[in-house]
């Protein structure tokens, strides 16, 4: 007797849209699951951009709720966007990389099926990955809070000129801090807009959140790195259009005395790698460690 959908294990995709090509290795995706005998189905957003009959669509929620494994197909940019919804669920993640880093969607398409077989068929290497809670508080009412799996960033508008910030760990008084902004990262952010910014590379099984200053007045004001047990209390003291934002997709205009306090996530986002796979080989990849000078013959 053949499974139903409901007996059957469910596997989610979720694409990046405005994907020229993308069609041809969805299907074969699509194809190889549902002959393996998974139910497939797409997240809600992905079934409006791609037309491919007899996968159902699926709201974040419904895919935390019933999907096994989700498969991500884009950049870390589409990864970063599911792996908040999904958080809560604690749903493991395997990322497709088409984008152009892929620090989180470290498959290739071309790798892809033998790769996801592998998985799928218990021969991965699963790592969990730390995420930040920040809300923002004006005359002691909450007016606003979000979920960062890279950073959470302070930063002064464009054309407006340097803020000030007051900066408490834990109640104990950092400094104050002149600066274009300050970054706030989890280990899985330290490759991105931290690093740009000149902060420290984090190892993901690190217990560290990252603040990294941004253009800072004084020379002095370098990244520190703390105990992801801290709480982390940020006050607007002076500046201009000072915003929020949360790994760069959710935003929150602040005001003078505004404070954000910034702490762990109770939550997790959890990868599914190939078995064999480290951090050294993704930081090798794409910050280009591994390339030599011309005539260099070197293993690459």
């Amino acid at each position: 007797m053949p499974d139903t959908p409901d007996m059957q294990k469910t596997i989610a995709l979720v694409v990046r849209p405005n994907t020229a090509g993308i069609e041809q290795p969805v299907q074969q995706l699509v194809d190889f699951l549902q002959h393996s005998g998974y139910h497939v189905v797409f997240e809600a957003a992905t079934a409006g951009h791609l037309a491919l009959p007899g996968v159902e669509a699926m709201s974040a929620d419904q895919i935390g709720a019933t999907a096994q494994t989700v498969v991500v197909l884009g950049g870390d940019g589409t990864m970063l966007g599911i792996a908040r919804q999904l958080a809560p669920y604690n749903v493991p993640l395997v990322g497709i990389n088409l984008g152009r880093l892929g620090f989180m969607t470290d498959i290739s398409v071309e790798r892809m099926i033998p790769a996801l077989d592998a998985i799928l068929g218990g021969k991965a290497r699963s790592e969990k990955r730390t995420m930040l809670e920040g809300c923002v508080k004006r005359n002691g009412e909450t007016i606003h809070c979000g979920q960062a799996v890279n950073d959470v960033v302070v930063a002064r508008g464009a054309g407006a000129g340097m803020i000030e910030l007051k900066v408490t760990v834990d109640g104990s008084f950092m400094y104050n801090q002149r600066s274009d902004g300050l970054i706030i990262a989890t280990p899985t952010g330290s490759t991105a807009y931290a690093l740009s910014a000149g902060g420290p590379l984090l190892h993901p099984s690190l217990g560290g959140i990252a603040l990294v200053p941004i253009a800072p007045h004084a020379l002095s004001n370098r990244p520190i790195v703390v105990p992801d047990t801290s709480t982390i209390t940020i006050e607007i003291v002076a500046g201009r259009d000072t915003s929020i934002n949360f790994d760069m997709q959710t935003f929150a205009s602040l005001m003078h005395g505004d404070q954000i306090i910034i702490s762990r996530s109770p939550h997790y986002m959890t990868f599914l790698h190939p078995e064999g796979w480290t951090y050294y080989d993704t930081l090798r990849e794409k910050l280009h460690w591994n390339e030599y000078p011309a005539g260099d013959c070197r293993p690459k």
